[in-house]
């Protein structure tokens, strides 16, 4: 895509449905004296007289009331100063508000140190510093049961996610969830990532968690709290994201690794989301400052030898591992090893949208 920085001096930034404004702004709009509502207030009201998307700008932090997230976007240093014609140039493009609101705030050359992150509730997310150095991780083999997780660590995967699609943490799930964990630790110490059931997978000390953005919307303060605890006893979250606000928001939750998703048009989850494709998921390298995990519509070895171009810190295989494991999963890791040992493919200057506004 284009830098969303205008060539021509569009109109104010501004429209009867989206409104890009300063709290001062807000409240003049709104007929009150400056001060009298909190920003999260201000922007409800204006959502209450017809808005479908509001920012309210600051330094260092915007609101964000819109149609697809609300929270602060806190940036970690300056950015252009000519933001507001960023923000309508993104609309313009085709972005939705939320990720207008991230593009709006990105420098030409923006990198990891540029990325914003955005809170979950009203209290400010804490910018943490990108990591220096991105360990590779190889293939992510996602499985449903202890039995293919044991075929999975028994054929070298090092990164094994169980996925069982059952009510949260049940606790009929304890017996399958322990087996897994025994197999993941003893066939070929692979490190055992539990989807979903963060209570059972804490209670039984997994080392990873992942989570999608509502599972981790849906936590009460002191739930995250919680997993927040034990990510500095030794935890490892990973965090699902789609588009730039999610992976500013993966990055406020202090997600470990962050997938980028889907890569490819995929049939496993029915989603709204557009093809991240390659380009994109070498600009989420670029930018997360975290591993990032490639996934959706990785069908062959040929794909996942792509995704690894990027360099992405490891790659998703569900559907592909097919009936056995140990027989499929070393074309998976040779192709991973001719991908990692390629040329770096390039990120581009800016990433393509991944929501129409019609589906937001």
């Amino acid at each position: 895509m284009q830098s969303p920085a205008p060539t021509e001096s569009p109109s104010d930034a501004t429209t009867d449905a989206v409104l890009r404004l300063t709290a001062h702004e807000a409240a003049a709009r709104l007929g009150l004296p400056a001060g009298r509502l909190s920003v999260p207030e201000l922007a409800r009201a204006l959502r209450d007289q017809g808005a479908s998307d509001v920012v309210i700008t600051g330094d260092p932090h915007d609101w964000l009331d819109t149609l697809n997230a609300q929270g602060w976007l806190t940036r970690p240093r300056s950015g252009p100063t000519d933001h507001a014609l960023r923000f309508s140039a993104a609309l313009a493009q085709g972005w939705v508000a939320a990720d207008a609101a991230v593009l709006a705030r990105l420098p030409e050359r923006a990198s990891s140190l540029d990325l914003p992150v955005l809170s979950v509730d009203e209290t400010p997310a804490r910018w943490t510093a990108p990591l220096s150095h991105v360990p590779a991780l190889g293939v992510y083999a996602i499985v449903d049961s202890a039995e293919r997780v044991r075929a999975c660590a028994e054929a070298g995967a090092g990164l094994i996610q169980l996925r069982i699609k059952a009510r949260r943490d049940d606790p009929a799930l304890v017996p399958e969830l322990r087996a897994a964990l025994d197999a993941a630790r003893g066939a070929g110490r692979a490190a055992l990532v539990v989807n979903d059931h963060w209570r059972l997978a804490l209670s039984l000390n997994a080392p990873a968690l992942h989570l999608g953005q509502e599972d981790w919307l849906a936590l009460r303060h002191t739930e995250r709290t919680t997993i927040a605890t034990a990510q500095a006893r030794g935890l490892q979250l990973g965090m699902s994201s789609h588009s730039l606000w999610e992976l500013c928001r993966a990055r406020g939750a202090g997600a470990d690794l962050i997938a980028c998703g889907p890569v490819w048009p995929t049939l496993t989850k029915d989603m709204p989301w557009h093809a991240q494709g390659l380009d994109n998921l070498a600009w989420w390298v670029r930018m997360a400052g975290r591993p990032v995990i490639a996934i959706g519509g990785i069908l062959d070895p040929d794909q996942l030898e792509q995704c690894a171009t990027t360099g992405a810190a490891t790659v998703c295989v569900v559907r592909g591992l097919g009936e056995d494991p140990r027989a499929t999963l070393p074309r998976w890791q040779r192709a991973w090893e001719a991908g990692h040992a390629a040329p770096r493919r390039p990120a581009p200057a800016w990433p393509h949208p991944t929501l129409s506004p019609e589906c937001a």
